[in-house]
């Protein structure tokens, strides 16, 4: 899905995840959830901006989402804060994991949203950490633009 569009409704967003990281590479993977999750995520009530994915016996898990309780689901609800496994082959696992290993990357969730079949779907992207002078040069030029925009449109 590298530099795709997504598709159907967003239910959970991580914004600071493109100001935070250089963004090498996205990938979409399935997400497993139970019945309550699902209920919440359509509600929008998920946070994922302090979550990451890692490897944990050759399987993939999105660590540190929060995923808050369904009030209806009574005391069938999920723990909001559990770790859940990533549905990717074997293949794409592997590559990631190389360059995580390898090369210094960290796999950070850009977005969950629902696909047009109504599956939850997760935009993995592999980052690399930007260090603070690249943040302020990046806040910098983005005001640059903006200013050279309004003068121009001043002019005529």
């Amino acid at each position: 899905m590298a530099g795709g569009g997504l598709k159907g409704r967003v239910a959970a967003q991580n914004r600071k995840a493109r100001h935070n990281y250089f963004i090498e590479d996205t990938v979409e993977a399935g997400i497993e959830l139970t019945g309550s999750e699902v209920k919440s995520l359509r509600a929008g009530r998920a946070n994922i901006g302090d979550s990451f994915a890692e490897e944990r016996g050759g399987e993939m898990f999105l660590v540190n989402a929060h995923i808050s309780p369904y009030a209806a689901a009574n005391r069938f609800g999920h723990e909001p804060l559990r770790p859940r496994r990533l549905l990717l082959h074997k293949r794409e696992i592997g590559r990631l994991l190389g360059k995580v290993q390898r090369e210094g990357y960290t796999l950070v969730p850009l977005s969950v949203y629902f696909n047009d079949r109504g599956r939850a779907k997760v935009e993995l992207a592999l980052g690399r950490g930007r260090k603070n002078y690249d943040k302020r040069e990046r806040d910098r030029e983005r005001d640059w633009q903006r200013d050279k925009a309004r003068v121009m449109r001043a002019k005529g």
